[in-house]
C-alpha cells in the first residue's frame, strides 16, 4: 500500500524536484528518487533503523517499503531498542521520547501511516508549491509525519537543511520563493533572537513543546509570520492544529482537532483521541491506553467550542501539602516573562511530611534577572503556594529532538547538583 502509493506519486510528478540536500546542493526529481528506491537494502534485514537528516534516510525508507521491511527510525547516536520486529500488518515502529521514563515502541500499520499523513496535509493545507524545509529530525514522530510522509505519499517536496542553526537557516533563504517550516519552540526562539526568520516562510508550524505566547506575538509583529501551534503524540500522530491567522489569546490552546480526528475527555479529565491514524499497539507489550483506534493520553484537557486547552498531565502533578498543581501551569506563567527563554518545572521531595514536594523552576534567561523578580511576577498570576521554592538558573534547557525537555532528567540533574553542593559545603 505505501510503496504503491509512492509509485503513483512518483509517476504523476516524475520530472519535478522531490528532494533537495542543501548541504551538498544535490537534487532528486521524483523519478530519480524512485530509481534510488529500486536498489536493494544491504543484508536483507527484518528491520532497519534509518538515522540522520539526510537523503539516505528517505531512500532507506523507500527501499524498506518496497521490500516489506519494518522501519524503526532512530535519532542520531541513539541505540536501537531491544525488541524484535512486529508481525504484519504492522510495518513501522516509532519510539516514544523518554520524558518521564524509559522509551517505548509503538507499532503502526500501513493504513495508519497513510491516515496520519492525510489528516496533516488536509488540515494544514500543505502544498507542493510550498516545499517543506527539513530542520527537524525525520526520525521523530513529528518529523516523520510532517516531512517524510507528505513527501512520499502526497508529493510535497522536502529541502533538507544541514543544521538548524540561524546561519544555516539564512543559507536556505534562496532555496525556494515559498517555504513551509515546521520546527519546535526552541528553534523559533533562537531564529527570532538572531533575526534569522526568513521572509519567504509561507507556513510556519511549531510542535513538540508549548509555544510561548510572547514568542508567537513577537514573531507576528516583527515578521508578519503567524506560527501555527501543532499538537500530536507518538502514539496517534497529529491531534490538533491552530489554524487561526493571528496569535492565540490563550497559551494553553492547541487549536482544534485535525480533520478525521475526534477527541473527548475521560473521567479523569485526560484527553482521549480517536482516529484511523492511532497506532496499533505498544510493542512488544500492549497496554490498555492504546489500541482499537483509541489513544488515552496523559494530557489533562478542556474542550470548549471545539478548541482544545491543555491543563497539564496526570503523571506530572506536584503534590504540595495535599494540593496538586500541574507544572505546565507554572511554566506557562513563567514563559510570559520577557526574560525567560526556556523553562522546565518539576517537583522534588521536600523532606517534610506535611509539604510532600517542593516546586523547582529551572530557568534559562535572555538577560540577567533576580529570582525575586520572577517570584513577584508569578505572585501576580498564581496562588502563592504554586510559586517555586527552588530556582536553578542554567545556560539552556536541553531537549529531545521534538523540543520537549525531559522533566525526569532535569529532576535527576537538580538532585545530583544539590547533593554535590551539600557535600562541598
Amino acid at each position: 500500500m505505501l510503496y504503491e502509493r509512492w509509485q503513483r506519486v512518483a509517476h504523476e510528478r516524475r520530472n519535478e524536484i522531490a528532494l533537495r540536500d542543501l548541504a551538498s546542493g544535490r537534487d532528486w526529481t521524483f523519478s530519480q528518487l524512485a530509481e534510488e528506491a529500486e536498489t536493494s537494502t544491504p543484508g536483507h534485514p527484518a528491520m532497519i533503523h534509518p538515522q540522520g537528516n539526510s537523503p539516505e534516510f528517505i531512500i532507506a525508507v523507500l527501499r524498506a517499503w518496497r521490500e516489506r521491511i519494518v522501519v524503526c527510525p532512530l535519532e542520531a547516536h541513539h541505540q536501537p531498542l531491544s525488541v524484535s520486529p512486529p508481525q504484519m500488518p504492522c510495518c513501522h515502529l516509532k519510539t516514544t521520547p523518554a520524558n518521564t521514563g524509559v522509551p517505548r515502541a509503538v507499532a503502526f500499520t500501513q493504513e495508519q501511516l497513510v491516515a496520519d499523513a492525510e489528516n496533516i496535509v488536509a488540515t494544514m493545507g500543505l502544498r507542493p508549491d510550498w516545499p517543506n524545509l527539513g530542520v527537524i529530525s525525520p526520525a521523530y514522530s513529528y518529523g516523520f509525519s510532517s516531512l517524510v510522509l507528505p513527501l512520499l505519499l502526497h508529493g510535497i517536496p522536502l529541502f533538507l537543511v544541514p543544521s538548524p542553526l540561524p546561519v544555516a537557516l539564512r543559507c536556505a533563504a534562496h532555496a525556494h520563493w515559498n517555504l513551509t517550516v515546521a520546527a519546535v519552540p526552541a528553534l523559533w526562539h533562537a531564529w527570532h533572537k538572531a533575526g534569522a526568520i526568513l521572509r519567504n516562510v509561507r507556513l510556519a508550524i511549531s510542535a513538540g513543546a508549548p509555544l510561548p505566547l510572547t514568542l508567537e506575538r513577537a514573531v507576528f509583529e516583527e515578521h508578519g509570520v503567524k506560527i501555527h501551534n501543532f499538537y500530536g503524540s507518538t502514539e496517534c500522530g497529529g491531534i490538533a492544529y491552530d489554524a487561526t491567522l493571528t496569535p492565540r489569546t490563550d497559551e494553553s490552546s492547541v487549536g482544534c482537532p485535525l480533520i478525521n480526528v475526534s477527541v473527548e475527555t475521560g473521567v479523569n479529565g485526560a484527553l482521549i483521541v480517536r482516529s484511523r491514524a492511532v497506532g496499533e499497539t505498544y510493542w512488544p507489550t500492549p497496554e490498555p491506553a492504546l489500541g482499537d483506534g483509541i489513544f488515552r493520553t496523559c494530557d489533562l484537557a478542556e474542550i470548549k467550542d471545539g478548541e482544545i486547552f491543555l491543563r497539564g498531565r496526570t503523571d506530572d502533578h506536584i503534590n504540595v501539602a495535599g494540593r496538586k498543581v500541574s507544572p505546565t501551569i507554572i511554566e506557562q506563567a513563567l514563559r510570559e516573562h520577557t526574560a525567560v527563554a526556556e523553562c522546565v518545572v518539576f517537583g522534588v521531595p521536600s523532606g517534610s511530611v506535611d509539604r510532600m514536594d517542593l516546586i523547582v523552576a529551572c530557568i534559562a534567561t535572555d538577560r540577567l534577572i533576580a529570582r525575586d523578580e520572577l517570584k513577584n511576577f508569578l505572585l501576580l498570576k498564581l496562588p502563592a503556594w504554586q510559586v517555586p521554592r527552588e530556582w536553578w538558573f542554567v545556560d539552556s534547557i536541553g531537549s529531545n529532538g521534538t523540543g520537549k525537555p525531559s522533566r525526569s532528567q532535569w529532576r535527576r540533574d537538580f538532585l545530583a547538583n544539590r547533593a554535590q553542593q551539600t557535600v562541598v559545603a
